[in-house]
């Protein structure tokens, strides 16, 4: 009678085991994807030069998007020091609205309906003042606020996404500050 008590405890531990390897080694989703791709073309510039900021999302669900916000903010560091300058010139892309209404930050609408694993992208262009601050920790920073909506406006996800940073870097002698 041991053998056999011994045995069912074998196999139920057994099935356990592969049940559990079975439930973590599911098919890759949707849901690997991260829903936010962010990309600077330039680590530092010149004042007087433009830096693009390219924001991709991805819809990370199984059902479509119907609802896509996004807004991009200066970090405290930015805003806290008074010699950086830039304003944003341009907002173009994948979207139903884009505006950079005030020069220093912006917000977007995405075309919708967004199809699970389908991307849409918008690209912001911004100019360093002529007469903005440069040198050591001088810095101009973003970062972006996501939100979306799916599962029939159901379930939502929102989230802060750092934007890189770009460096304001002095133009040297004999180097024209738009060159960068």
């Amino acid at each position: 009678m041991r053998r056999t008590t011994l045995g069912r405890l074998s196999l139920s531990a057994i099935l356990a085991f592969v049940v559990a390897l079975l439930g973590l080694a599911g098919p890759a989703s949707a849901a690997d994807t991260p829903p936010m791709t962010i990309t600077v073309d330039k680590q530092s510039a010149t004042p007087g030069s433009t830096v693009t900021i390219k924001l991709t999302f991805t819809n990370d669900q199984t059902t479509n998007s119907q609802f896509v916000y996004q807004s991009i903010q200066p970090t405290y560091t930015t805003t806290s020091d008074p010699g950086l300058k830039y304003a944003f010139d341009a907002c173009t892309g994948d979207t139903s609205s884009c505006t950079v209404a005030t020069k220093q930050s912006g917000a977007v609408s995405y075309n919708v309906p967004v199809l699970p694993g389908a991307s849409r992208t918008v690209t912001l262009t911004y100019k360093v003042g002529a007469d903005s601050a440069c040198g050591p920790s001088r810095r101009i920073e973003f970062y972006t606020y996501l939100y979306y909506e799916y599962q029939g406006g159901q379930l939502n996800k929102s989230g802060l996404f750092p934007v890189g940073g770009t460096d304001i870097t002095c133009a040297t002698p004999g180097t024209p500050a738009a060159a960068h």
